[in-house]
């Protein structure tokens, strides 16, 4: 931003006559930038863009980005100067009283329940689902296609049956564990979540408040709404405090590099390399929402302009690279020395070339049922690595997680039986913080998930994690589930 530009003061309808392709500004908090030459590199395409063209762009842009974001991705060029935002006009979206996520109005005016009456983890979603506005619900809870790889994840857990030891000295229960190194107070972590903003208006930085006073790792997002040095600062664990780094490598790699190294600088952990989707899964709940506001504004012209109608998972992936190979783990590797781990690994196969190319860590994900439908739970994937390859769970220099469908205490302690070092958590930490409920939300709903943990641990016969093992667990109905074929290992 240059001197000379902070001083200049342009009209609301000065800025209002830049409303085309040609020639494109936005306003962001009273500041103009002209975004012409922008547009067709944005991620999400110009037509995201050219709905703000000429107007005033807040909240549109807050409800996704982090603040600074903008001045670090244009040039200081494009700032034009300030702007009195009463003299612009909003977005037709907004105007129209399609309910943006940073709103403080409620889907319903009712007010959410204290949370001394919240018992378990589905209790915040259904809260969640009648405060959140619609958009968010729907990029929230969505799955691919007809959503049965998001039911099967669920299911996994209730096909597989305890078989407690009785008499053992239970009085002491210790729940603590490592993650690639770190001291963790429970065998849980927040799985990477896009746009926690649409949750709670400081997003990430919630999460990692309450991660800190609870002891418990966080996987950043790519697409965090919060930038990666906020959520650092927002720690209350100390420098010590485990965050980790999600990374989707971008079709640009000297993008991918800087996302690489400017997470690096920030102080993060380890870099997790999302694998499970190359491309974006078709997911209808939050396509079908963006569709009908689509007609609505365009007068049924469906996609505007013949160009298909994108939902908010599409526009956000729509850099993702989708042709990476196991050589983008010696790429990664070149760039920094911190733990790699490959988060969304789906068959034994994979895990057994995860080995052998030498990673910190595997997470055995389908990306929480919003990649491929019908895609195996990632629970039966870890059954097939505890039978057909338990030499993976043995050795201690590759550690196994995994995530999706895990709600409550009883799936913590069966997966970590199976082999996993720990689970991780995504929705369900979303909608903890919902509701205006807020990091004090997300604490209530960690101290139930120990109290279930610790609970079934007693109940199963298990003081600490490295006693839970297979024999205490009765898999036969989920073994019927188990590939038929498995590949020469």
């Amino acid at each position: 931003m240059t001197e000379k530009n902070k001083t200049v003061q342009i009209s609301g309808a000065d800025v209002a006559q830049h409303n085309s392709k040609d020639s494109c500004w936005i306003a962001v908090r009273g500041k103009v930038y002209d975004i012409t030459d922008f547009l067709d590199e944005h991620p999400g395409g110009a037509r995201v863009i050219l709905k703000c063209a000429g107007r005033d762009a807040t909240e549109d842009y807050d409800a996704i980005h982090p603040p600074e974001l903008i001045e670090e991705t244009l040039p200081a060029s494009a700032f034009k100067g300030t702007v009195d935002p009463a003299t612009l006009d909003r977005p037709a979206s907004t105007k129209k009283g399609v309910k943006n996520v940073q709103e403080d109005d409620k889907r319903d005016s009712d007010s959410p329940p204290p949370l001394s009456a919240m018992l378990n983890v589905r209790d915040f979603e259904k809260v969640a689902e009648r405060h959140l506005a619609e958009n968010a619900w729907a990029y929230y809870t969505a799955g691919a296609d007809d959503e049965y790889s998001k039911a099967e994840a669920e299911l996994a857990y209730r096909k597989v049956l305890f078989r407690p030891r009785i008499l053992r000295d239970v009085g002491k229960i210790d729940t603590r564990t490592q993650i690639l190194g770190h001291d963790v107070s429970l065998p849980i972590y927040i799985s990477a979540v896009g746009i926690a903003k649409f949750a709670h208006p400081q997003g990430e930085c919630t999460l990692a408040a309450a991660a800190g006073h609870e002891g418990i790792a966080q996987l950043c997002a790519t697409r965090s709404s919060m930038s990666i040095e906020s959520i650092m600062k927002a720690r209350t664990g100390g420098p010590q405090q485990p965050i980790f780094f999600q990374l989707y490598m971008h079709k640009d790699e000297k993008i991918s590099e800087a996302t690489i190294l400017k997470a690096v600088k920030a102080g993060v952990k380890g870099i997790w390399l999302t694998v499970d989707s190359p491309v974006t899964g078709k997911r209808e709940r939050d396509e079908r929402l963006k569709a009908n506001v689509d007609v609505g504004e365009q007068n049924n012209s469906i996609g505007g302009k013949g160009q298909p109608v994108q939902g908010v998972a599409k526009t956000l992936a729509s850099t993702v690279a989708p042709y990476l190979d196991w050589n983008t783990i010696s790429y990664i590797r070149k760039l920094t020395d911190l733990p790699l781990v490959i988060k969304g690994i789906q068959s034994v196969e994979d895990a057994v070339l995860a080995h052998k190319h030498k990673v910190d860590g595997i997470v055995i994900s389908n990306h929480g049922g919003r990649s491929q439908d019908t895609a195996q739970a990632p629970l039966l994937t870890l059954l097939e690595i505890n039978k057909y390859a338990p030499h993976l769970i043995k050795d201690k220099k590759m550690q196994i997680f995994i995530d999706g469908g895990v709600r409550r205490g009883t799936d913590v302690v069966k997966a970590l039986a199976l082999g996993a070092t720990a689970v991780g958590m995504g929705r369900p930490f979303l909608y903890s913080m919902a509701s205006g409920y807020g990091e004090a939300g997300t604490r209530r709903m960690i101290e139930i998930m120990r109290e279930e943990i610790e609970q079934n641990m007693a109940l199963v016969g298990a003081t600490k994690i490295s006693e839970l093992r297979r024999e205490l667990l009765n898999t036969s109905r989920l073994e019927r589930d188990l590939s038929t074929f498995i590949a020469k290992l």
